[in-house]
């Protein structure tokens, strides 16, 4: 009963221990995405060190690939002004271009897993799109 007692009252710092212990870093982004796992061959190709998209990309679906702060894109590069995580929620505000226009952006990533993540537009109800991590 005296042992038992002991490790109660011991159980609160073992807890608040091992919360404080595992680091709380943000979910890296890093790498190349897209709608479906399957075809990420078809639509990336490594040119050297670079993840470039091939030419009939958009038959299979849509993905990017983030680098650092760059967001590369089909159709559109952005760079990403702020992040800021939230639970599994990661909130980007970016700055991007097009061939004809430059726009900023806001939109969530919600993190499903290591592997996935799904984008969110704010104000736009039902718009949301999965995007699984790719390896070339």
């Amino acid at each position: 009963m005296n042992m038992l007692h002991h490790m109660l009252k011991a159980l609160p710092l073992l807890i608040g221990t091992a919360l404080c212990s595992s680091p709380s870093s943000a979910f890296d982004l890093n790498g190349i995405w897209a709608t479906d796992p399957e075809l990420c061959g078809k639509m990336f190709e490594k040119q050297g060190s670079e993840v470039t998209f091939t030419q009939l990309s958009d038959l299979y679906g849509s993905g990017f690939v983030i680098d650092g702060t760059r967001i590369k894109g089909k159709m559109a590069q952005c760079s990403i002004q702020s992040q800021k995580q939230e639970g599994e929620t990661l909130q980007l505000e970016a700055a991007c271009a097009t061939e004809i226009m430059r726009s900023n952006m806001q939109f969530d990533l919600r993190i499903v897993n290591e592997k996935a993540i799904s984008r969110r537009f704010p104000g736009v109800s039902g718009m949301e799109v999965t995007y699984y991590r790719c390896t070339l």
